[in-house]
C-alpha cells in the first residue's frame, strides 16, 4: 500500500521498492516505475500500484482418484507480476488517491485464477491414477502436471503473470482410508518390532550367558590368584620368620658377648674396688689403731696426772686437817653433813629430845671448859 500524505490540497505519494506505481493525468502517463515519490493533485490523478515481488499462494482442494477415493491436495504456487503495465491494464490495481488503498481486490482475482488453473490440472492427473499410485508417486506427478499446465496457460502471460515455482506439499486420503492403509504397514512394523524384540532378547540372553561365563572364569582366576597369594604370603611369612630368627640369634649373640664383656669389666672393677676398699680399710684400721694408742697414752697420762693431782690434793687436805683443831674439824664435819643431808621442810622437837640435847650440850661445854 502506497504512503500518501496531504499538504494544502496536494498529495504526496511515496511507494515501496517492490511496488510499481503508474500515475496518469488526463489520460497521459506521468510517472511509471517502482519506488517512486512525487506530488500530485487528487482530483486529476489516476494511480495504480502493482506489486512486483514474489508472492506465495497456498491452496488446498479435494480430488478423486480412479478408484473413487477422495484425496486432499495441499500445494503452493510462487508467482510474480512480470509486466506491471499489462497487469494494470487487465486487472484493477487502482488505488484511492487519499488513502492509497486498492479500490478492488486484484490479488484475490489472481489467486482465484491460479488456484482454479492448478486445480484443473491436478484433478485431471488424479482422475486417471489409483489411490495407491497417487500416494506413492502422486506428489511428483501432480507437481509436474500443474507446473506444465500453468506454463501453458495463455491467460497468465496475457495478464502479465509469471509462475516461478510449484510445490505440492501433500496428498492425503480420508482419515478412515488412511487408517486402513496404515494398518498393514503398522502390522508389518509391529512384526518387525516383535522380531527385533525377540532378537534383542536372544542377544541379551546370549550376552548374559557370556557375562556369566566371564564372571565364572573371573572367579576361577581370582580363586587361583588368591591361592597363589596365600602361598606367597606363607612363603613370605616363613622367610620373614627365618630372617627374624636369624636377626634374633645375632642379636642374642651380640647381647651375650656384650653381657660377658660387661660382667668381666664389672668383675675387674669390683676386684679393683675391693682392693682399694681393703687398702683404705687397712689404712683406716692402722690410723684408728694409732689413734687409739695415742688416746690410751693420753688417757693414761691424764689419769696419772689426775691421780697425782688428787694425791697431792688429798695430801694437802690431810695436812690441812692435821694442822687444824678438833672443833674446826667438827664444824667442817657438820657442814659437810648438812650439805649431804636431804631437804627438811619442818622439824618437831619434843621436850624429851630437847632436854637430852641440852644435857649433852651442857656436858660437852663443861668438859670443854
Amino acid at each position: 500500500m502506497a504512503d500518501i500524505t496531504r499538504r494544502l490540497g496536494w498529495r504526496h505519494l511515496r511507494g515501496a521498492p517492490t511496488a510499481h506505481i503508474r500515475h496518469h493525468r488526463d489520460g497521459k502517463l506521468l510517472h511509471d516505475g517502482p519506488g517512486l515519490s512525487f506530488w500530485f493533485r487528487a482530483l486529476t490523478a489516476a494511480l495504480s500500484e502493482v506489486p512486483v515481488d514474489d508472492r506465495e499462494l497456498a491452496m488446498t482442494f479435494h480430488a478423486r482418484t480412479s478408484d473413487f477415493q477422495d484425496v486432499a491436495v495441499q500445494a503452493t504456487v510462487t508467482y510474480r507480476i512480470g509486466d506491471p503495465a499489462l497487469a494494470a491494464a487487465r486487472l484493477d490495481f487502482s488505488v484511492d488517491p487519499d488513502t492509497g488503498v486498492w479500490r478492488g481486490a486484484p490479488l484475490e482475482q489472481l489467486g482465484t485464477l491460479l488456484t482454479e488453473t492448478a486445480q484443473q490440472h491436478a484433478l485431471d492427473v488424479l482422475a486417471r491414477t489409483s489411490l495407491s499410485s497417487a500416494l506413492v508417486d502422486g506428489v511428483t506427478a501432480v507437481r509436474e502436471r500443474v507446473a506444465a499446465g500453468l506454463a501453458a496457460e495463455p491467460r497468465l502471460p496475457a495478464t502479465g503473470i509469471e509462475v516461478v515455482a510449484v510445490r505440492v506439499v501433500a496428498l492425503r486420503p480420508e482419515p478412515e482410508v488412511e487408517r486402513a492403509l496404515r494398518t498393514p504397514a503398522r502390522e508389518q512394523i509391529q512384526q518387525e518390532a516383535d522380531r527385533a524384540t525377540y532378537e534383542r532378547r536372544a542377544v541379551a540372553v546370549e550376552r548374559e550367558r557370556a557375562i556369566a561365563e566371564n564372571e565364572l572364569a573371573s572367579q576361577i582366576e581370582l580363586a587361583r590368584r588368591e591361592e597363589q597369594l596365600v602361598e606367597q604370603r606363607g612363603t613370605n611369612a616363613r622367610r620373614e620368620a627365618e630372617e627374624h630368627a636369624a636377626a634374633d640369634a645375632v642379636r642374642a649373640e651380640s647381647e651375650a658377648a656384650r653381657t660377658v664383656r660387661l660382667a668381666e669389666a664389672e668383675a675387674t672393677r669390683s676386684v679393683r674396688l675391693a682392693d682399694a676398699e681393703a687398702q683404705r680399710t687397712e689404712r683406716l684400721a692402722q690410723a684408728e689403731a694409732a689413734k687409739a694408742v695415742r688416746l690410751a697414752r693420753a688417757e693414761a697420762e691424764a689419769a696419772r696426772e689426775v691421780g697425782e693431782a688428787r694425791a697431792q690434793a688429798q695430801a694437802a687436805w690431810l695436812r690441812v686437817h692435821g694442822e687444824v683443831d678438833v672443833a674446826t674439824l667438827h664444824a667442817l664435819t657438820g657442814t659437810r653433813l648438812a650439805e649431804n643431808l636431804p631437804r627438811i621442810d619442818s622439824v618437831t622437837v619434843s621436850p624429851d629430845v630437847l632436854t637430852g640435847l641440852l644435857a649433852r650440850l651442857g656436858g660437852s661445854g663443861g668438859e670443854t671448859a
